[in-house]
């Protein structure tokens, strides 16, 4: 039966954009203090109406549990506003004075939100939060199986934003979500950016809209368990996690990796946890009932409960189950509860070794979780190190459980209900989304120096290479001899040459091979002494007077040697030497030596004596 388009419902999307954008033009002139006045009340409505809403998203789309959707919803409307406030997002952000830079924040504009099904009240809280303090509007495009609560979610924001001052349609909200609806607001020349939380179709869409996308890709999370980790810690956590809201949370534990070892183990405290331990014939109705027969997570069972589950692959299994927990013998389309399950259904891969293990969870982030979530318990760092530079995902977790580390409750990562996969799993960035990833930045910058001063372009013909040990010394005799027929010591103050008219430097030819060292050393000296009106002129022979002794200094302010001009081959011997390299107002320092030296504290600026 061919699909018919909704006419009304694309008229809904022409209508809100242009109202969030209408209020956008008012909106984006708010000063911080405004902006942080009108996300401060839309969390105390969302934590208001957090149980109310919880209730109203498990009636509607029967996923999850209403005590941990009520929980989510205030992980939104108290932990997310609490770690952000204080931040700059609109105005100055901050100034760089050493780098003669100021950085302002500067709005997107209009946001098109779209909101899954497994979390449609939270996530409307989360993006609403997220897109008005980086002071732009939103348009919100529910799942058609959540669009009710998702709307009166949307419509106590609203509120809320209007009672602090926000102008009237900074929130808006599709009441008649379709396809062909979602896909004309991601399109929608009003829109600026598209943060889409939803299936791998809705994400690919969204990046496909020509419009900048910040989409999020599934995960399919692998749990380490190393044996220097309490296994009976270890997985209540893992228990804990898999049993939040009944998996649906895209970063809930899918996989559970451990050696031969510690079987025993982990099955007994499987059991003490009350997860009820599959065998093989409970292994193969579960596939049959979880995943569909070309690949997929069947939707009737996500979000569903243990008893649930249970019933519908006709196994039977205790009331009060926390978990299913299923072995498996590998990874991949022959073992199809490896995949991403999201429902309370656990896998357990038991390995022969700490290599195996890390490689099989290499293998269930790569069958479709890439970019996205990993876990060891571990209390061996050289392990930790070596599971995170091995792992393709891009949150990688220590001794928590995967949901509650994820989004920033146990770990310090930014709360947040859009974790993204990077580029490895398809998205435009990794981090967890938050409001400066809904922000451009501005820069205001000055001039610093002339554009012959940044760098130097070689004759044509000269070889650009850096010269070995040997030719640095011949430079370094070259200079020595070439500033001593002129009667200028290298240890003396610039102001002790006898001043002279500038000469032009002599035009070097372009050669067919590469100057000299010496040669090339004269032209840079007379360019050097040219430019600070010294003359260059051979200076006539007197006898050099007996030296006079000067008091030695005290020991408070040892007398150093000024160096006149360091590169970045000078702050490496140094490195290699352990000593310091002492700078004054006119010592010439390469950006890359300053940089370099910077970096290990080798320059040190120090006045130099002119007694």
């Amino acid at each position: 039966m061919p699909h018919e388009t909704d006419p009304a419902a694309l008229e809904e999307v022409r209508i809100k954009v242009e109202r969030a954008y209408t209020a956008w033009q008012q909106y984006r002139r708010f000063s911080q203090a405004q902006v942080d006045a009108v996300v401060e009340q839309i969390a105390a409505e969302g934590r208001e109406h957090a149980r109310r809403l919880a209730e109203m998203a498990v009636a509607e789309t029967t996923y999850g549990n209403v005590e941990d959707k009520v929980t989510k919803n205030f992980l939104c409307a108290e932990w997310l506003p609490k770690r952000i406030r204080g931040m700059r997002t609109v105005g100055l952000l901050r100034e760089i004075p050493e780098e003669k830079i100021a950085e302002y924040g500067v709005p997107m504009g209009v946001v098109a939100a779209i909101v899954p099904t497994t979390n449609p009240t939270s996530t409307v809280i989360y993006k609403v939060i997220v897109s008005l303090k980086a002071g732009n509007g939103i348009v919100i495009s529910p799942h058609p199986s959540a669009k009710g609560c998702t709307y009166e979610t949307a419509e106590i924001c609203h509120r809320a934003a209007v009672k602090a001052g926000a102008p009237e349609g900074i929130i808006q909200c599709l009441s008649r979500p379709t396809l062909e609806g979602t896909q004309a607001l991601m399109k929608h020349e009003r829109v600026a950016v598209i943060l889409a939380t939803g299936g791998a179709g809705m994400v690919r869409a969204a990046y496909s809209s020509g419009k900048p996308a910040l989409g999020v890709g599934p995960g399919n999370v692998p749990v380490l368990l190393d044996r220097s980790y309490n296994a009976g810690e270890a997985v209540a956590q893992v228990i804990q996690g898999k049993a939040f809201d009944y998996g649906t949370v895209c970063s809930s534990e899918q996989s559970l990796v451990a050696e031969e070892g510690l079987r025993d183990a982990v099955l007994a405290e499987l059991k003490a946890g009350k997860a009820y331990l599959c065998n093989d014939a409970d292994r193969e109705a579960l596939e049959r009932t979880l995943i569909r027969a070309g690949g997929g997570i069947n939707p009737k069972c996500v979000g569903q409960s243990p008893a649930k589950i249970a019933e519908m692959a006709g196994i039977r299994i205790p009331a009060d189950t926390s978990i299913l927990a299923v072995e498996i013998k590998g990874v991949g389309r022959q073992h199809p509860l490896s995949a991403e399950k999201l429902s309370p259904v656990l896998a357990l891969l038991f390995v022969r070794d700490f290599e195996a293990a890390l490689e099989a969870c290499e293998s269930v982030l790569n069958y479709g979780g890439r970019g996205h979530t990993c876990v060891i318990f571990s209390k061996d760092e050289v392990r930790i190190r070596a599971f995170a530079e091995r792992m393709p995902a891009m949150r990688v977790m220590v001794n928590t459980q995967s949901p509650a580390g994820s989004v920033g409750i146990t770990t310090n990562l930014l709360p947040s209900m859009t974790l993204g996969c990077g580029a490895m799993g398809g998205n435009s960035t990794g981090d967890n989304i938050g409001p400066l990833h809904l922000i451009n930045v501005k820069r205001l910058t000055y001039a610093v120096r002339r554009p012959e001063e940044a760098f130097t372009v070689p004759p044509a013909g000269a070889a650009a290479r850096t010269p070995d040990a040997g030719e640095r010394e011949a430079v370094r005799a070259a200079v020595e001899r070439y500033l001593a027929e002129r009667g200028i010591r290298l240890d003396a103050p610039l102001e002790a040459a006898a001043p002279a008219p500038a000469s032009p430097a002599p035009a070097v030819a372009p050669a067919s091979t590469p100057p000299s060292a010496a040669s090339v050393a004269r032209q840079v000296v007379d360019e050097f002494l040219a430019a600070r009106r010294i003359s260059a002129a051979p200076a006539a022979p007197a006898p050099a007077p007996p030296p006079v002794p000067s008091p030695p200094p005290p020991e408070s302010t040892p007398q150093v040697r000024i160096a006149e001009f360091v590169c970045e081959n000078d702050v490496r011997e140094a490195l290699r030497e352990s000593r310091k390299i002492y700078i004054g107002p006119k010592t010439i320092v390469t950006p890359s030596a300053r940089e370099l030296g910077n970096q290990h504290d080798i320059l040190i600026v120090a006045e130099r004596s002119t007694k």
